[in-house]
């Protein structure tokens, strides 16, 4: 199968999120199963050499335009996000489908992420109807975060070179405005989330953001396959990042790992206090706001907790007050900061994401090769990947349930049989690339069916 795989940040060219993971690592996998795949993304500055090929014969293709791609930031600065997006993105989406004519690639599959490349679908099904050269491609469209949506005034639409006739309820308009996150989801063959379960969410009004009813409408062509982790960065037995490897048949590196990661972060030395470790943007729908209702009591208690991550002020101040309150109990590392991410994922005991929702989610993945176990809400990818042999879930989004999760994960530690059992569940966990790449295969080979 020929696949092109356009999006607008891919590893290791360009990252602001988990996106970039995803189309870094898809593609490799993809080869490797047999199958023929390019890259197509913006030519940012930061991308010094604009020819590449990755894994064994990956094409990458940069759409260049210094005016739209020659900025410091992706899609955005310290003000906020351009506000040249629409016709930043409408462009990469023009020439992506203008480069396959180019150099004579016709994909079996165009497979698109997120509203930055909405459009070529939308293009595909209008201003390309007609064009033998994309009679029989077929496109995927992939939503990592409903969230976004690419959301612009009703008096950009001219710039996106459609007839008028787009901007209606059915298609591209949304409440009065531009929405390029819908029209990927009205003219894609087939939509796919990033795990099964927020497939199935994001057709409820609680996490819908207003598409729901869209998406209830092609809910026949929409499914949820969830992202793998790349166990080549991944894993305990190889990680050069940690101070001691450890695996499945010899996990003694970790209780080392746990001396170093207190000793780091300030935190008394002692390996029968569980540990607490947090790798998070600090925002309200990562939990945060719940993590703040019950920080003092957990402070009290007996454990220790790392915080690692950024985001909003308030929460940024609020830690603050707390690290300084309890400096014993509490490490707050305000940044971003590859290294202690990978050193929190293996020195701790406990790993905690209680977002309130969380389309795939990587933490908890990561965490479960660390053998460090999770403790999450039921929702998205959590829901999907994290059960009671080698995590702690709860099904209420309240302060009461997440302090009762967190008691039962206290009470299991202290249980070194129980907790070594969780430990070896959570190391035996499968969330590679290869098996998410074949049900995205199978998701390619459904594209082509009839609807």
């Amino acid at each position: 199968m020929k696949i092109a795989i356009c999006a607008s940040e891919v590893v290791p060219f360009a990252k602001t999120g988990g996106l970039a993971d995803v189309t870094g690592a898809l593609p490799f996998t993809l080869e490797a199963l047999g199958h023929e795949v390019i890259i197509i993304m913006p030519g940012y500055k930061q991308i010094p050499d604009k020819k590449s090929v990755i894994g064994k014969n990956i094409r990458v293709y940069f759409i260049e335009n210094d005016a739209y791609f020659g900025r410091d930031g992706l899609y955005g600065d310290k003000k906020g996000d351009y506000k040249d997006n629409l016709k930043r993105f409408s462009y990469y989406c023009k020439e992506s489908l203008k480069l396959l004519k180019e150099i004579g690639f016709t994909p079996d599959i165009i497979h698109c992420h997120d509203w930055q490349s909405a459009l070529i679908p939308v293009y595909m099904k209008t201003i390309y109807a007609n064009d033998p050269f994309y009679r029989g491609v077929k496109t995927v469209f992939t939503i990592h975060n409903l969230g976004y949506q690419g959301l612009f005034p009703k008096e950009e639409f001219p710039e996106l070179g459609l007839d008028w006739k787009y901007f209606d309820v059915d298609t591209l308009e949304f409440f009065g405005r531009v929405n390029l996150l819908k029209g990927g989801i009205v003219f894609s063959d087939l939509i796919n989330t990033v795990s099964p379960t927020y497939s199935k969410e994001i057709q409820t009004k609680e996490l819908g953001f207003g598409l729901e009813g869209v998406l209830t409408k092609r809910r026949n062509r929409l499914f949820g396959v969830l992202n793998g982790i790349d166990y080549s960065i991944w894993n305990p037995a190889t990680d050069k990042i940690i101070p001691a490897g450890y695996s499945l048949s010899d996990m003694n590196g970790k209780m080392e790992d746990k001396k170093q990661l207190q000793q780091l972060c300030g935190l008394p030395l002692n390996k029968d206090i569980p540990l607490l470790g947090i790798v998070s943007r600090l925002a309200e729908a990562k939990g945060f706001d719940l993590l703040a209702q019950i920080m003092d009591t957990l402070c009290k208690m007996d454990l220790q907790i790392v915080i690692l991550g950024t985001g909003d002020l308030k929460y940024h101040k609020l830690l603050s007050d707390v690290a300084k309150k309890y400096s014993r109990v509490m490490s707050l590392q305000l940044k971003f900061d590859d290294a202690l991410a990978h050193k929190i994922y293996a020195g701790a005991d406990i790993f905690l994401m209680p977002s309130s929702y969380e389309p795939c989610g990587l933490g908890q993945l990561i965490s479960l090769r660390y053998a460090t176990i999770p403790v999450v809400f039921k929702t998205g990818g959590l829901a999907d990947t994290v059960n009671a042999s080698h995590g702690f879930v709860f099904k209420r989004y309240k302060k009461e349930d997440l302090m009762h999760s967190l008691k039962s994960a206290l009470k299991a530690f202290s249980d070194k049989d129980k907790w070594n059992k969780l430990m070896v569940n959570a190391m035996k966990c499968d969330f590679s690339w290869e098996e998410s790449a074949r049900e995205y295969v199978r998701l390619y080979e459904e594209a082509g069916k009839p609807e």
